[in-house]
């Protein structure tokens, strides 16, 4: 029976299904892998099922290796280096699909929530202070008929655009490297500055890591509308956060929504201080239907490997 490691509790489905079929080591901690620690699990396990956190950089494959395949839980593997793993013989998977409807759910959530400041509003209810209805009381952005623009037009930036077109009657205008052909209504644009500038609402749903490192830097949110929200459901390194935390407190833009950070879990107290900031702790994927569902094909991942079949969802 080969040996599994699982660098994070999953749900008990997926912790049951992976005992049936494998020598099984939990690893029930809160953070990820160090560096030494992902290079001891790769010397002394058959097969390992990392997530976010777990720092499988170049230097972790330097040493001997035992493991055959990284079967990533989540579709970002930004946190695994995938080129060095390649050349030391490890396949990489990841769950794409399942995560997109999530994902594109708490899109949407952020940007409701975002316009419609209903973070502030919550906390003026929680500590008592509301003094009861105005006509001009924290008045937000109305949300319909705005045009948004999703930067990365893969699964789930096209699934936030049709709840944007569908739901909201928003146009959408959208960036990709690539030429991109959609089952929507909506239009590509040549640059991401031009995007920045023509939309109300921006929302990031590119991979983390590599030339996406830093995309949205001061000047892409410079171009920015003056009161523009902003949202990322994508990767906190995409995103020059100093950058953003200036443009936030000088009101060079409307508000942002967040569901990642640079160095998670640590957030900026600087972030933390803003009223016109909606944080969430990484939702993207948090239903237990989503999370099982990735647990699955994690796992369907590593049973391809161990038969000798292409893994399904490689990278």
């Amino acid at each position: 029976m080969k040996k599994l490691l699982i660098t994070r509790r999953l749900p008990d489905a997926s912790l049951a299904a992976a005992r049936a079929r494998y020598d099984l080591t939990l690893r029930d901690a809160a953070q990820g892998l160090t560096v030494d620690e992902a290079a001891d699990a790769l010397r002394n396990y058959d097969a390992i099922l990392p997530t976010l956190g777990d720092q499988f950089t170049a230097d972790a494959f330097t040493g001997p290796i035992r493991c055959g395949v990284l079967a990533n839980f989540g579709v970002g593997y930004n946190h695994i280096d995938v080129a060095a793993a390649r050349a030391a013989g490890v396949s990489v998977s990841n769950t794409p699909d399942v995560v997109t409807d999530a994902t594109a759910d708490i899109g949407m959530t952020l940007i409701l929530s975002t316009c419609r400041r209903a973070g502030e509003g919550e906390r003026l209810v929680r500590a008592n202070d509301w003094s009861g209805w105005a006509p001009t009381q924290m008045l937000g952005t109305h949300v319909t008929g705005k045009t948004v623009g999703i930067v990365g037009m893969g699964r789930i930036g096209q699934a936030v655009a049709r709840r944007c077109h569908y739901g909201f009657e928003m146009p959408v205008l959208f960036y990709n490297r690539s030429r991109k052909n959609v089952d929507l209504p909506a239009r590509q644009v040549e640059t991401l500055a031009a995007l920045m500038a023509q939309a109300d609402i921006i929302v990031v749903t590119v991979p983390g890591g590599g030339a996406n490192t830093g995309m949205i830097s001061a000047e892409m949110l410079g171009a920015m509308k003056p009161g523009g929200i902003f949202i990322n459901i994508a990767r906190g390194d995409v995103v020059d956060e100093p950058a953003l935390i200036a443009a936030l407190q000088n009101g060079r833009i409307g508000g942002a929504g967040l569901d990642v950070f640079a160095k998670e879990p640590a957030v900026p107290n600087a972030l933390r201080a803003l009223e016109n900031v909606v944080l969430l702790p990484h939702l993207g994927t948090a239903a237990l239907e989503i999370r099982e569902a990735m647990g699955q094909m994690a796992l369907d991942n590593i049973i391809a490997w161990d038969e000798g079949r292409t893994l399904p969802q490689a990278v």
